[in-house]
């Protein structure tokens, strides 16, 4: 084992033995070849939470390369049988049927979030849901959503509302559920024997899954992730996960010039967070990673779940901690274990 392999293992158990951490899966692999370094089963299988988001944008970006998908059309086109007056409000007017699919990947909409984003009856959706699990559908994420304060279109506010409708679209021009959509246009073609998306039909295998946490307690939530869908309900492995990323931002999902137009007009959502189309970025100046610059590309998951590609580098880094309250853990890892990977 050389020695960056070995200050890497150094990291990753010193964040296993945090009372902080659930169980944490990590992998760390090099653009050359030279390292490949995990903690955990590789085929362990876990909750990615947001990270899904990348699948359902990688659907969007096939359907949109057939021919079948116009990313500047109004989302209201591809879903004529729902009724979505009311979710997006500019300057007083109702702008629902005009919003368009680009800025509902951009989380650029002026959508609310269902999730955990404030309701005016009361806690978050995710809270309620911690309190006593359960379930939610199509017509549920509209009517809350509609409630709720919309935010202001052309700024950024992460909506998994957004994303919920992005599934819609998706199942609706393939004519099948999106669990299906990321078996036969994502798994299946990369051979990933262990990605799948979670559905009310499997909640027979919650307890094959790695065990998320909040602060000390062990949740539950079986009927919440079953509702989650692309927003957060995709099911992944270390060994996967590594293969999902690679092949995201090497072509072999949809075009790379279609992957150029979606890394650039970036925009914070919640620091030091950013989004492109469809994209998650995390960057942090200089000054405060020893004036190394590092750019992750990919997406994060609040169970502390990590699926970057450091454009600098090209470090790949895979994990979870498994924590949903201690949100900085999984990037405090990441930036650290790619830093002597990289070195």
């Amino acid at each position: 084992m050389s020695t960056r392999e070995q200050r890497i293992h150094r990291l990753i158990e010193k964040s296993a033995g945090d009372r902080r951490t659930g169980e944490v899966l990590w992998r760390v692999v090099a653009p050359d070849g030279s390292l490949d370094v995990s903690h955990g089963d590789l085929d362990r299988p876990f909750f990615v939470a947001s990270v899904s988001k990348l699948f359902t944008v990688a659907c969007l970006a096939q359907l949109r390369d057939e021919g079948r998908l116009d990313w500047d059309a109004p989302i209201a086109r591809y879903l004529p049988d729902l009724d979505l007056s009311g979710l997006a409000v500019d300057s007083g007017r109702d702008v629902s049927a005009e919003i368009t699919v680009r800025e509902v990947m951009s989380h650029t909409a002026g959508l609310a979030d269902f999730f955990e984003g404030p309701r005016p009856d009361g806690p978050t959706t995710l809270e309620r849901a911690m309190q006593r699990d359960f379930a939610w559908s199509e017509a549920d994420v509209i009517a809350w959503s509609r409630a709720m304060t919309p935010a202001r279109r052309g700024r950024g506010l992460y909506s998994d509302t957004g994303f919920q409708l992005l599934d819609s679209v998706i199942s609706r021009l393939d004519g099948r559920p999106f669990a299906e959509s990321v078996r036969a246009r994502i798994a299946e073609p990369l051979g990933l024997g262990g990605t799948w998306v979670f559905t009310h039909d499997a909640i027979d295998r919650f307890d094959e899954m790695a065990v998320i946490r909040h602060g000390d307690r062990d949740l539950r939530l079986p009927l919440l992730l079953a509702s989650c869908g692309g927003q957060g309900g995709v099911v992944s492995t270390l060994r996967d996960g590594v293969t999902f990323v690679q092949a995201f931002f090497d072509g072999r999902l949809f075009s790379t010039a279609l992957l150029h137009e979606m890394l650039t007009d970036w925009h914070r959502i919640f620091s030091p967070l950013e989004y492109g189309t469809g994209v998650m970025r995390f960057r942090l100046p200089a000054v405060l990673t020893g004036f190394r610059s590092y750019e992750f590309q990919g997406h994060s998951g609040a169970s502390g779940v990590v699926f970057y590609r450091d454009a600098r580098t090209g470090v790949i880094v895979v994990g979870t901690v498994n924590q949903l309250k201690q949100r900085q853990l999984p990037y405090q890892l990441m930036i650290r274990t790619a830093a002597v990977a990289a070195s």
